[in-house]
């Protein structure tokens, strides 16, 4: 004690006390110990670093997420990390799962010794989380014997079963599980864990009792501080995240906590003076720390074993499969072509990529052979004519001048990065014959971790601390959509007026910031994909899909294996990543020439469609673009009307230029194309590069071009350039400034007008975008106009099918097609199929499956027993449809929403329900069985039904039920009696455009989707969707509106207003001025 002291008296006695006494946190949790943990990876290590550790550990719950991103932050900093997990030990093996007894586990904390014990660590996890999951991941003592070398093994925390035992002074059971563990591990690997918690029961009798065992079982002592939270002040932070995790409020009793004791990374000076236990425990953490020697191989490609034909080999199977394939691509090669190719090929082959070619080229090309739409392509891929030829993307290079050196660079060895859009109904096949081809061992999906973002970390602290969840609601309002808490509270003046006068604000707003950014859980990275050269499980730590859990703790649902790795990890082991995306419009696109084929016996091949078609450009000019790709939103309509789009060019531009930032240069864009703004360059030069963007830089590749141009750069060297520019790091452009400016003067460049250059470079190379990117999503996006312009009945029924979940969606799609002409009949049972379907170039009947409540299997059952034979009544519709799904509630969505029309009237049969239930029930009896039904004769078919007299359903009446079951009226419309009157003074709402933008206008319709809300001052103001017969927009009430018109806005209701045409968001909004009820 008084060594500690007197340490603290100078920096140098300090030096000396810490070279004498050493001491290793080797029980610590980071925020990968979900909603348990605080600390971040890196902020582990820095905090080991201020402290003058030379190591420390990572032992999440049940996990190794972070070990990794851990691994990386630790030898970067120079300190050494120490790889580990705390694992639940199961009571009995961990395949059994009784309840009442399985359900309670040990801990057990886990350090990898060595590389071998880095691997086994894997293994136990893997297995913790694949076979023995219950309630928490866990594995038995014989799984652990199985996988012990290279382990050292701690008894763990209170929750350890060998200190549960002493708690519950089962001390014959203790020395019993002591003699395990040490056989299992050794005596050298295996030591008592004691930790220093003086408020929590029991823990210092648990621990004199461990130091009496270490004497007789010849065992050393090691002490550790279950560290999950880095300071002192932490504490309460780290208490709210378990409060978030368990529902719970701080203050609430016989609730999971830490509160009572610190779980702090403390100092090895901290320690020393206040662990009242054998020092020589504090000692073996350095010790420990010593032996543990993992070296983890970080940036090693291991891409998986490609088989060639006998007497090839990879590269050189490559190039046959290019020279083979090209006559496809190329009718006749030119020089350029077989150059172009010639330099590609030496680059992959010199990379050692060759492999990673033959790979996504082998299953791209399946997808293609087995009817699974690809898209053209994504990302820099399509920069490379090697992947054109071998059908991995579509999109041909030196046509639209796209850059190799954009994907991959010679000069910089990566791992090529080709993410492949599939159709979404098609991903799954495309994983399946991959895991075939490889092995399902060698294939998962990624993880990926929720984080606590700004607005959600307000919310969920709030709710801990028992603030009011409005003024917590209004607090998270402020803060500005993916903005941090330190930047809202540095640009929102609201925001840190509250921060600074409230204080229930200032509480919840420092607490947020601690937990912001913090894992909250993990989940099913949307299209990431890893494939392996060696088994998965013998790489990286495998768990399933996080699902839900059922009462009996088991995970439900289709059993789907993900690393516990995240997409970062999973590159930096070198594996082969790639995203496989399910794209929703190839899967339109698919269905659309699917029904075009079957109307018209003609196939549309999209490859083949011309880019300049006029049927296509008019429709892209007028803007009727509701369901193109990338071209859908109002604000993209606006600007598409004022670009009159003419070429190929303009759309692959405004794919680039709608979005944050370069959107601002649209309307200069624009004006340029129309010569309202002159086009000019800084160098001749130039001219060429920016041509078909009318002077304006909207690519990176134009970037690259110029720096390759003016100033001599590599085209890698220009892409350097890009990413330094993009970084915003004055050191690196000040650096990449005097190397352009350089190089532009070294080639004639006059010194002022390189400057002037770099000026207008600069600010575009920070939201430049990918050209290649955009030329296969404007393809996409001219494909699905192209079906459009021509097919718009097929093209509709598709993309009404593809919304069917969506029954607003459907709604306002059936209103586009009434714009066009086309007519969307009503479901019938008849005449309508499964899904969408075309009747005739003006109509389309609605696809029973679209009904609500209905579902796909008593559709699919209705539709088989229909067969080519309508059902001529309602005993018939019975008799045939013998299904279990025919009940109450899809019965009355049929009745309800007009389908059984032609069976009866809709009231009548309602009244008649539960009679033809019954009807149905000894249908089905009858069947089932020889004896004689309620309804039925031996001899005779079942009688029919006499149905009991009901009034007609009024036509308010059907028009609800329709509205609720399809979420559109088919049958009338309840603004029909009032569109006379509407016609004379109120302005449709499909003609708000730009052009009448500020200006009132005047509107009439019916109320949908009503949410009032109360502003920060605690006035009421509301939103509602306004619906005429021509479309729908949202009208804004503002408190002193709403206040004199209060008793007008009722769902449903039909009413007149007029306001201001506003534009949010992207889309046309009213702010109302005045009111008026129509009914």
């Amino acid at each position: 004690m008084d060594t500690t002291i007197q340490a603290k008296k100078s920096p140098v006695a300090l030096l000396i006390f810490q070279c004498i006494m050493k001491f290793v946190h080797l029980h610590v949790h980071s925020h990968y110990s979900l909603l348990d943990g605080l600390p971040k990876p890196a902020e582990l290590v820095a905090k080991a670093k201020e402290l003058g550790m030379d190591a420390v550990a990572l032992t999440d719950h049940g996990s190794m997420y972070g070990i990794i991103e851990f691994y990386k932050h630790a030898k970067k900093q120079g300190i050494k990390p120490i790889i580990g997990a705390e694992l639940y030990v199961a009571p009995r093996r961990m395949q059994d799962k009784q309840a009442g007894i399985d359900d309670k586990r040990f801990h057990l904390t886990l350090l990898a010794e060595t590389n071998a014990g880095y691997k086994n660590l894997i293994k136990l996890v893997t297995a913790a989380n694949l076979e023995g999951f219950y309630y928490k991941p866990r594995v038995d003592k014989e799984t652990l014997a199985t996988h012990h070398e290279g382990i050292i093994a701690l008894s763990g925390c209170l929750s350890g079963e060998i200190p549960r035992a002493i708690a519950g002074q089962n001390f014959e059971h203790a020395e019993e599980l002591i003699r395990v563990y040490k056989e299992i591990f050794g005596p050298e690997h295996f030591y008592l864990e004691l930790a220093h918690h003086p408020n929590i029961k029991l823990q210092d009798a648990v621990n004199k009792k461990l130091i009496e065992y270490a004497e007789r079982f010849g065992l050393e002592l090691v002490a550790t501080c279950d560290v999950h939270y880095l300071n002192k002040d932490d504490a309460k932070a780290q208490d709210t995240l378990m409060a978030v995790q368990t529902g719970a409020k701080l203050g609430e009793g016989d609730r999971l906590s830490l509160a009572q004791s610190d779980f702090s990374f403390k100092s090895t000076e901290e320690m020393y003076a206040t662990f009242p236990y054998p020092k020589s425990a504090l000692a073996n953490t350095q010790a420990i720390a010593d032996r543990c020697a993992v070296d983890i191989e970080l940036g090693k490609i291991q891409l998986p074993h490609f088989d060639v034909p006998h007497g090839e080999t990879q590269d050189s199977y490559l190039r046959k499969l290019c020279m083979e394939y090209m006559p496809n691509r190329y009718k006749e090669a030119t020089q350029e072509v077989l150059d172009r190719l010639d330099y590609e090929l030496s680059v992959i082959i010199t990379t050692g990529f060759a492999s990673y070619f033959l790979i996504v080229q082998d299953f791209v090309n399946w997808a293609k052979s087995h009817g699974v739409v690809v898209g053209p392509g994504r990302g820099s891929a399509a920069g490379s004519i090697v992947s054109y030829i071998l059908n991995i993307t579509n999109v041909d290079p030196i046509k639209y001048d796209l850059i190799f050196e954009r994907f991959l660079n010679p000069e910089r060895i990566s791992m090529p990065d080709i993410d492949i859009d599939f159709a979404d109904t098609g991903r799954d096949k495309v994983l399946e014959y991959v895991a075939a081809k490889y092995g399902s061992d060698h294939v998962g999906q990624i993880i990926t971790f929720g984080t606590m973002a700004a607005r959600a970390a307000v919310r969920d602290t709030g709710r801990a601390l028992g603030v009011a969840y409005g003024f917590c609601d209004t607090l998270a309002k402020l803060i500005p959509f993916g903005s941090t808490l330190t930047d809202a509270l540095a640009s929102t003046a609201e925001l840190k007026t509250l921060y600074d006068t409230n204080a229930d604000a200032k509480l919840v707003l420092d607490m947020a910031k601690k937990l912001e950014g913090v894992s909250r859980h993990a989940s099913v990275h949307a299209c990431g994909v890893v494939v392996s050269k060696d088994p998965l499980a013998e790489i990286v730590p495998l768990q399933y899909a996080t699902r839900s859990q059922e009462d009996t703790g088991e995970q439900n649902g289709a059993k789907q294996i993900v690393t516990q790795y995240e997409m970062h990890a999973i590159e930096d082991l070198g594996l082969l990543k790639m995203d496989f995306l399910g794209l929703k419009n190839l899967s339109i696109m698919e269905n659309t020439i699917n029904l075009i084929e079957a109307l018209h016996g003609k196939r549309v091949l999209l490859d083949k469609i011309p880019l300049d078609d006029k049927k296509t450009y008019k429709l892209l000019q007028e803007a009727r673009t509701t369901g193109v790709f990338q071209l859908e939103s109002s604000g993209m309509k606006r600007y598409l009307k004022e670009l009159v789009p003419t070429i190929f060019e303009d759309i692959v531009a405004m794919v680039s230029l709608f979005r944050p930032g370069p959107m601002e240069l649209i309307p200069e864009f624009i004006a340029r194309k129309h010569g309202r703004s002159p086009i000019t360059y800084l160098h001749p030069t130039m001219e060429k590069i920016l041509k078909n963007t009318y002077g304006i830089i909207i690519y990176q590749e134009q970037l690259m071009q110029i720096a390759n141009t003016l100033a001599g750069l590599t085209l890698p060297q220009g892409y350097i350039l890009i990413k330094a520019v993009g970084k915003k790091i004055k050191s690196l452009l000040d650096e990449q400034r005097e190397k352009m400016i350089m190089g532009m003067t070294a080639n004639g460049v006059a010194q002022k007008t390189a400057e002037k250059i770099w000026d207008f470079i600069e600010p575009f190379a920070r939201y430049g975008f990918n050209r290649s990117h955009a030329v296969c999503y404007a393809l996409i996006g001219y494909q699905t106009a192209f079906l459009k312009a021509h097919f718009p009945a097929e093209f509709l029924a598709a993309l009404m099918t593809s919304d069917l979940a969506d029954i607003e969606r459907v709604a306002f799609l059936v209103q586009e097609a009434k714009t066009m002409g086309i007519e969307v009949l009503p479901p019938a049972i008849n005449k309508s199929k499964k899904i969408f379907t075309v009747v005739s170039d003006k109509e389309i009947r609605f696809g029973l499956v679209a009904v609500k409540n209905v579902g796909d299997n008593f559709t699919e059952a209705i539709i088989a027993a229909r067969g080519d034979t309508p059902f001529a009544s309602i005993e018939d519709f019975i008799a045939r449809t013998r299904h279990k799904d025919l009940n109450k509630k899809s019965f009355e969505a049929l009745i309800k929403c007009g389908a059984m029309d032609e069976m009866g009237e809709r009231n009548q049969l309602l009244a008649n329900l539960e009679m033809l239930l019954e009807y149905a029930r000894e249908t089905q009896k009858n069947a089932d069985s020889p004896q004689i039904g309620l309804f039925a004769d031996s001899d005779v078919a079942m009688s029919s039904v006499t149905l009991k007299e009901a009034a007609p359903a009024t036509r308010k009446q059907k028009l609800a039920w329709e509205k609720e079951l399809l979420g559109l009226y088919v049958s009338d419309h309840p603004l029909a009696d009032y569109q006379e009157q509407l016609e004379k003074y109120a302005t449709p709402i499909r003609d708000i455009t730009s052009n009448i933008l500020g200006k009132t206008v005047k509107i009439g319709g019916i109320l949908s989707n009503l949410k009032k809300i109360v502003t920060k001052k605690g006035d009421p103001m509301a939103f509602a969707n306004l619906s005429d017969m021509t479309g729908t927009i949202e009208v804004v009430i503002f408190p002193e509106t709403l206040q004199k018109t209060n008793g007008i806005w009722q769902e449903d209701a039909i009413v007149a207003v007029s306001g201001k045409v506003d534009m949010r968001d992207g889309a046309y909004k009213l702010i109302v001025s005045t009111a008026k009820a129509l009914v």
